[in-house]
């Protein structure tokens, strides 16, 4: 376990093209086997600031993936690097029809769609409200919303009432 984190905070920090880059990073995702490996690698993965339309196009097969940890790769590079200005509206797009069966895939939707109400909460709300996420997903996603100490509590008794609805 300790040997696979370190090899991937080595690819983040290391000095390479964004194609050398991503080509490491292609062959070390199916080495993810577990939250913690996927989550401090993806937030490794700093290049990805500055190359993010790059980026976009090399997460799509992970967040159309069906396996639990390449999915939740994808959605974890989304709440890392794309809960912006910019590309808010696509992310927002793509959580919203994202599904899966697996416990961790599913905890990945709902934290970046957490990360997205504490950072645009107008914006994710509204998807929120008429969206046809399942039930499991909406539920943690607005649990870990609630939860933030982003939110205020004007927001989450909106979000709650979600829930109840």
């Amino acid at each position: 376990m300790e040997e696979l984190l370190l090899q991937g905070m080595v690819i983040g920090s290391v000095k390479l093209s964004v194609e050398e880059h991503l080509a490491l990073v292609k062959d070390y995702v199916p080495k993810i086997t577990n939250w913690s490996l996927c989550d401090c690698f993806c937030c490794s993965l700093k290049f990805t600031q500055k190359n993010r339309e790059v980026v976009w196009d090399f997460l799509k097969p992970y967040l159309a993936s069906q396996d639990e940890f390449e999915l939740r790769f994808g959605v974890v590079m989304l709440l890392d690097f794309f809960v912006t200005e910019e590309w808010i509206d696509k992310v927002l797009d793509i959580l919203f029809a994202l599904d899966s069966e697996d416990y961790y895939a599913q905890m990945g939707i709902a934290w970046a769609i957490s990360v997205c109400a504490a950072k645009f909460f107008d914006k994710t709300y509204k998807k929120l409200s008429s969206c046809s996420l399942p039930p499991v997903i909406l539920k943690k996603s607005i649990q870990k919303s609630c939860e933030s100490f982003r939110l205020t509590k004007e927001q989450k008794v909106l979000l709650r009432r979600l829930v109840k609805s």
